[in-house]
């Protein structure tokens, strides 16, 4: 690495100063020796930024789906050969864990090792996270030595985008998933130019660990195939090793298959299918949400996009973006928010402007690219690769989806940024710092605003389960994730569809922000309270009334939104009777038979669709027949897909 005059690194290994600038060699004058940077004052720069930004979230809540993998790794640890011997009450009754999550091991072995050695709290496995993560920041700057003589800028990129940033903050797998990604790309690109087997090696080692992480790893196996080919114009004996990830990728699918009855693998490829099936948007719709994730979550290609595009070009992202905003503006883009109307002018003006760093995000990867380079071609495929997985293929839209093409695509900005004059070894970029700078200022309000929400669940845990834990009458809850997670450490239990007789004065207690809840049983309504869990701040990652869906597009089409974030609702309600409608048991207590639900309407919003409390004051429906949930089994047990279909049915 080397400094310009002001100090700004390249990557050349040379200290590049006044003097020997075409400056001073023209006669101007010289400000002084500088001191030498070299490549490991960048990467102790880059580590110390991550461990400052990630550090302060080291106590936050286990949050979205982050306890699946706490359990997971629980379980692992005293069960280590069956990962997913558990159930695991997430659908609104008990099913096999392997029914649930559709992800792979490896991230949950990795936490395993971690809980047992430093404990399960909180910290501890933040901590251990936060390795991976720097090593995604790390390797992120060594590839971007092959391709830009500013390094430092594309590591400090992909460490200020929101989408790396408050994914980092998660114990879930992505950030493991992208660590192992870098690695293996670097690797796998050493190990073709000097030919050494144990470079290799270990790229197919990496390679087969990334998709043991999570699947979408398994698009290294053609994204690297594809461009070894056309490097080397002809079949080379060094694609042979892709084999092996491909082979042990095959034996845990018999793996699995053996333990669980069907192979892991092929069931996730049959839910992300079945589940496309179910909420399918418009393709203008998913453009325009994919392209509002991206320029969210890689924010710096939206602040940076007057310094990476020619006047024109911008004028022309702008005007799609206020075309994009109209769309939005007047619906004729459909998309799942119904609950962000009283907000949706300030949702569409976020929307364009998210959808224009999109734009850029994506259409940077296409610039300048030189197609008969093999090495440029695998970034331009990398991004429009991820891209359109994330944005047509997956079930949902989301930061995790997105963040893949974080790293590249901060290469290619960065390259493009030197192709254009704004980042040079003689004159410090003031102007493009001081946009990453604010990148990075963005990215922490949203990490620290989703470190809130999760916060705010633990919170809500403990509060309610200090009220109720005295009560004659039983509780229970709805709702999952963080919520859960804390609820079943105290002691609480979930509602179970399948198995529980509710009765007249049982309590149960609903988030409002959450997934899979269902509202009262057939038979009975709800009476009670709620309660709200102030949270504060004016951005929001999960916020339906914002439109804002960090983790899920079915929550919003915006990774995050700035507006007044509403306070966590709750309901603590006791189970009434309907007249006419209860049984009565032998206690004389009212009963209904265990797992008969009703297919109301707060069932019909949409999939997985938070229980809407505006409806609890209205009077309900009139009943629809319940399905006996106990005749469906376990793999196939969701309650708000099935209730739907009934209804539709049923007014058929």
């Amino acid at each position: 690495m080397g400094e310009s005059s002001a100090g700004f690194p390249t990557a050349d290994g040379v200290c590049v100063t006044a003097a020997s600038s075409p400056a001073a060699q023209s006669g101007a004058p010289s400000p002084g020796r500088l001191r030498q940077w070299s490549s490991r004052h960048s990467l102790l720069l880059l580590a110390l930024a991550a461990l400052g930004c990630l550090l302060p979230f080291s106590t936050k809540a286990f949050h979205v789906d982050d306890p699946l993998f706490v359990w997971t790794a629980q379980n692992i640890a005293q069960h280590p050969l069956d990962p997913y011997g558990f159930r695991v009450n997430w659908y609104g009754s008990e099913a096999p864990v392997a029914d649930v999550t559709k992800n792979p091991p490896l991230a949950a072995y990795y936490l395993a090792a971690a809980g047992t050695i430093f404990g399960w709290s909180e910290r501890a496995l933040h901590f251990a996270l936060a390795l991976p993560a720097l090593a995604a920041v790390l390797g992120t700057y060594q590839l971007a030595r092959r391709f830009t003589s500013f390094p430092l800028f594309a590591g400090a990129a992909v460490l200020f985008a929101p989408g790396f940033l408050v994914s980092s903050t998660t114990v879930m797998c992505d950030v493991l998933m992208l660590a192992l990604w870098m690695h293996a790309v670097i690797f796998w690109m050493e190990g073709q130019e000097s030919r050494r087997h144990t470079y290799l090696a270990a790229a197919a080692l990496l390679i087969a660990g990334c998709a043991l992480t999570k699947y979408f790893g398994l698009a290294l196996l053609p994204l690297l195939l594809v461009c070894s080919l056309l490097k080397k114009r002809r079949f080379d004996f060094t694609v042979a090793y892709l084999v092996f990830p491909a082979a042990l990728l095959a034996a845990y699918q018999i793996w699995t298959r053996r333990l669980y009855g069907r192979g892991l693998l092929s069931d996730a490829v049959e839910y992300a299918s079945m589940h496309n099936r179910g909420h399918e948007l418009s393709l203008l719709a998913k453009a325009l949400v994919g392209l509002s994730f991206a320029g969210g979550c890689m924010l710096p290609a939206l602040l940076l996009a007057p310094l990476l595009w020619r006047r024109k070009w911008s004028f022309l992202g702008v005007a799609a973006g206020l075309v994009a905003g109209l769309v939005i503006a007047v619906h004729s883009a459909w998309f799942n928010a119904p609950y962000a109307r009283p907000h949706w002018a300030l949702l569409s003006f976020e929307m364009a402007i998210f959808a224009v760093g999109g734009i850029s995000a994506v259409a940077v990867a296409f610039r300048g690219i030189r197609y008969d380079n093999a090495e440029e071609l695998l970034l331009t495929l990398w991004v429009a690769g991820t891209f359109f997985f994330a944005a047509f293929v997956n079930w949902t839209i989301n930061a995790r989806s997105i963040l893949p093409m974080i790293p590249a695509a901060a290469i290619l900005m960065t390259r493009q940024l030197e192709v254009a004059g704004k980042l040079s070894a003689i004159h410090f970029p003031r102007v493009a710092t001081a946009l990453l700078l604010g990148s990075a200022a963005i990215s922490l309000w949203a990490a620290r605003a989703d470190a809130r929400l999760a916060n705010a669940g633990r919170d809500a845990a403990a509060k309610f389960y200090g009220q109720l834990s005295a009560e004659r009458n039983r509780f229970s809850f709805e709702g999952h994730w963080g919520f859960q997670y804390y609820m079943q450490k105290l002691g609480a239990q979930p509602t179970d569809l399948r198995n529980t007789s509710f009765r007249a004065g049982d309590v149960v207690v609903i988030p409002e922000n959450s997934t899979n809840t269902f509202g009262p049983p057939p038979g009975y309504t709800l009476s009670g309270t709620i309660t709200n869990i102030a949270i504060g701040g004016s951005l929001a990652t999960m916020s339906q009334p914002l439109g804002a869906g960090f983790y899920a597009s079915v929550w919003g089409p915006l990774p995050f939104a700035v507006g007044p974030v509403p306070a966590e609702r709750y309901m603590i309600a006791r189970l009434v009777p309907l007249s006419g409608e209860a049984k009565t048991g032998t206690d004389g207590r009212a009963v209904v038979p265990a797992c008969a639900r009703t297919a109301n309407q707060h069932l019909l919003a949409a999939f997985l669709r938070p229980f809407p409390f505006g409806l609890l004051d209205e009077e309900l429906p009139p009943a629809i027949p319940s399905r006996d949930f106990r005749a469906i089994p376990d793999r196939r047990f969701e309650p708000a897909r099935h209730s739907r279909l009934l209804a539709a049915q049923t007014a058929d």
